[in-house]
């Protein structure tokens, strides 16, 4: 494990490094690295790194959430306004519909199989877009509009609701009594419960660390501890109570950047450095996820499907920017941002097609379902980024005033 963690770090950082040189976002390259890598390609990954690495990818997506939390100051989010709320479901709610309906179209599934893979596919992937938004937020790009913000805040939501309805639809699916309306109701308690215990976590953390002032790179530490237990806090009452885990995590780095800004930002410079191992390890092991012979398996008609729900998801997205400042070319970059796939569809793939075997019904649905959300991965997280990338150079204006007014806010906190 030791050697793999080693020799993913050494050519992780080469492939990074190259991409960049080449104008492209160095995550792309981490991803077809985790292919190349993984199982399904030269399968030179041991069998118990590959054990951890839901854990290893659950760890680096907190580090990048956190960083996010401290990046959402309430003056952006009050710019950004209610089409952040519009963004978090309308456009997963177009794309999962589209895919319902078109899936038996293009694929040998059922109604309520296609509906499945819909709302599989709805999610967009924080772990692609949380990091090209902070990008942009410290470039002060989009800032004048806070269209980074709107765009971070609304995907951080948008897998809220996607994974409710996906929960909704495989209990139904797998025959078990399930409260449609109870469900649709746990949405917001989630959420608020999750901004709730983050609001809680990062006051506490203040007050400790008002008392003790341990050293920032102590903070960090434990904002990354309390972080992984909010986590666990989920796993453990996802059965009985609602609870956004991964929104407490931003929400805690929140209300630290409210309250406390220059001990948000101490903290938000130390996830900088520790989100340079975390993002080769987040990007590599998602593209080891992905199954090569599985995707081409779906073919052009799985292919054809994903990009139908992406033109459908783009017209929810454009919807939702009626009557908003935005001009043109913002939002195509808002458009484009909410592409990418990967966290979500290499988490919950494969779980109808578990749900099918252990009900003793054909798995061929299932395998296709999977097939699909991996070419999704392949197809999606790449061209969104090199598109997000592009389009944030090419459409948002750095505001040179919001930059000055900032530094000098931060210099007069020191």
């Amino acid at each position: 494990m030791a050697v793999n963690l080693a020799e993913l770090i050494l050519i992780g950082l080469l492939v990074d490094w190259v991409f960049r040189m080449c104008r492209l976002p160095g995550l792309i390259g981490m991803l077809l690295l985790g292919v190349v890598v993984g199982p399904c390609v030269l399968n030179v990954l041991a069998p118990d790194f590959l054990a951890a690495s839901g854990d290893l990818r659950l760890m680096a997506l907190i580090v990048i959430l956190l960083r996010a939390g401290f990046e959402l100051s309430h003056e952006a989010l009050a710019k950004a306004g209610w089409r952040t709320l519009l963004l978090s479901f309308i456009p997963g709610i177009f794309e999962g519909t589209a895919v319902t309906l078109l899936g038996p179209r293009f694929l040998p599934l059922t109604t309520m199989e296609a509906a499945l893979l819909g709302f599989i596919l709805a999610a967009v992937s924080p772990a692609v877009v949380v990091p090209l938004m902070i990008h942009f937020i410290k470039g002060k790009r989009g800032a004048k509009k806070a269209i980074p913000t709107m765009v971070l805040a609304a995907a951080s939501l948008d897998d809220v609701f996607a994974i409710t309805i996906f929960s909704i639809l495989l209990g139904i699916y797998s025959g078990h009594a399930v409260s449609i309306g109870g469900a649709l109701a746990g949405i917001p308690i989630s959420i608020l419960l999750g901004i709730g215990a983050g609001f809680l976590s990062g006051w506490i953390l203040l007050k400790l660390f008002e008392r003790f002032n341990p050293r920032a790179t102590k903070r960090t530490l434990i904002v990354l501890g309390v972080s992984i237990l909010l986590v666990r806090a989920q796993q453990l009452l996802g059965n009985h109570v609602p609870f956004a885990a991964l929104l407490a995590v931003m929400a805690m780095g929140f209300l630290i950047l409210e309250k406390r800004e220059h001990v948000a930002h101490e903290l938000s410079s130390k996830l900088g450095k520790i989100w340079v191992l975390a993002s080769i390890l987040l990007f590599t092991l998602v593209g080891a996820q992905v199954d090569v012979s599985v995707v081409l398996d779906a073919g052009l008609a799985g292919l054809g499907l994903v990009g139908c729900g992406l033109v459908i998801r783009s017209i929810g997205v454009l919807l939702c920017l009626i009557g908003s400042p935005l001009n043109r070319g913002e939002r195509l970059f808002t458009v484009v941002a909410y592409w990418p796939k990967a966290t979500v569809q290499a988490a919950i793939g494969a779980v109808p097609l578990g749900v099918m075997v252990q009900m003793g019904r054909d798995p061929a649905p299932g395998h296709i379902i999977l097939a699909v959300a991996v070419l999704s991965i392949l197809f999606t997280a790449p061209l969104g980024a090199a598109a997000t990338a592009w389009a944030g150079r090419r459409f948002l204006s750095v505001d040179e005033s919001e930059h000055a007014a900032l530094d000098a806010a931060r210099e007069s906190n020191e």
